[in-house]
């Protein structure tokens, strides 16, 4: 595969380059990554990034580039002290999180969280930002979450936020926009 900006992915048999996120995407992304990232350097569990290159192979199939939109990979899979093997690695990670775009094909969203799921990921959360909800994904199963309702998930211990957190504009302070 070919070095390029966006990244690409390989799904469906097929390329595909990562388009730039717009504006709800980039906030449930950055949202996600910052409550994520701070679970995890208070727990000292792992590390967490964005748009991170992983080259990831169910058993039995083929290796392909995948690059989530957040992903959380635990020093269980990649010690703290192998920084060169977490650069690229060559596990899944431990979480995902993928903001669904309204272009994304429900086809390659699916084949995505097979990829991960076979390939030992614990959890992949879908948020669709124009319904404002997450779907948390496991290999046991499905669940829907309101934007009342908190994300946690046992691949995360002592990991909570409120869904509604991922849709949330940052209001001005006395700006003057009568808000």
């Amino acid at each position: 595969m070919p070095d390029t900006k966006p990244a690409t992915e390989w799904i469906n048999g097929r390329a595909l380059q990562k388009v730039s996120p717009q504006r709800k995407h980039a906030l449930a992304q950055g949202v996600f990554f910052s409550a994520l990232h701070s679970w995890a350097v208070r727990e000292g569990s792992g590390r967490v990034g964005t748009e991170w290159d992983f080259r990831i192979a169910p058993p039995g199939e083929v290796r392909r580039p995948l690059v989530p939109d957040v992903a959380y990979l635990s020093y269980d899979r990649v010690p703290y002290t192998s920084e060169k093997d977490a650069d690229i690695p060559r596990v899944a990670p431990d979480v995902v999180v993928e903001v669904v775009s309204p272009g994304d094909r429900t086809a390659d969203v699916e084949e995505k969280v097979r990829v991960y799921l076979a390939a030992g990921t614990k959890v992949v959360f879908l948020v669709n930002t124009e319904a404002q909800e997450v779907t948390v994904r496991t290999v046991g199963g499905s669940r829907l979450l309101s934007k009342a309702e908190e994300i946690e998930d046992e691949a995360l211990p002592g990991f909570s936020m409120p869904v509604k957190a991922l849709f949330e504009e940052p209001r001005p302070r006395n700006s003057g926009l009568g808000v």
